[in-house]
């Protein structure tokens, strides 16, 4: 494709990956990012709960604190982030990818029965991506999968898990489109990782092709 590269322009891209646990959002965000640096463009790599105190904090007490607590740790987290690594790389010109952002901070706490209404007020101030990216899967295709590898987190050894999650994340998803987010779902269920990964990065590249005509 003969389009001018996002490095181009003052300001880079933040396009954040989310979807259902076993979708393979990281798999996909890696794959995403050697076909971008293959195109030219520079690239960070990150994820949420990030690699900072506050993130390291959210991993050791995801087992042990619950509902608002850590609603509100995730979104502390995701504000430092946004601070101290998403904006200084997207103003150097990078495509920034977030492995889980916002769309996360919309659903897993729904597992403690917080409402959804308080979780869209903590990260009504975080900065919106310029894509939001969400994975689609089949919860029972899903399911399979975690019991393959084991649970992760705690969210995962509730019954049903899988088939909540999609639910919670397809109403996140609507939220997302009535507040004027720029949303691509990706259907995963029979497309391996790397033709996904080719499908947003299609995506991401019509963001500039006016600008390369």
């Amino acid at each position: 494709m003969n389009l001018r590269p996002f490095s181009d322009h003052q300001r880079g891209l933040f396009v954040s990956v989310d979807g259902p646990s076993g979708a393979g959002k990281s798999t996909i965000v890696q794959h995403l990012a050697q076909l971008l640096a293959a195109a030219g463009e520079e690239v960070h790599v990150t994820a949420e709960p990030s690699g900072g105190p506050i993130g390291a904090l959210c991993r050791e007490l995801t087992e042990t604190t619950t509902g608002h607590t850590l609603a509100c740790l995730y979104a502390a987290d995701r504000y430092h982030h946004l601070e101290v690594e998403v904006r200084p790389n997207t103003e150097a010109g990078r495509v920034v990818l977030s492995d889980r952002y916002i769309p996360s901070g919309l659903v897993m706490q729904r597992f403690d029965g917080v409402d959804p209404a308080f979780l869209w007020q903590l990260n009504v101030e975080a900065d919106r991506p310029d894509l939001a990216v969400i994975l689609e899967a089949d919860p029972e295709v899903i399911s399979e999968r975690l019991s393959e590898r084991g649970p992760h987190n705690r969210f995962q050894l509730s019954p049903g898990s899988s088939h909540a999650e999609a639910h919670f994340y397809r109403q996140a998803t609507e939220r997302l489109i009535q507040a004027g987010f720029d949303v691509l779902r990706v259907d995963v269920n029979k497309r391996p990782p790397e033709q996904s990964a080719a499908l947003i990065r299609d995506r991401l590249l019509t963001f500039f092709a006016p600008a390369a005509g």
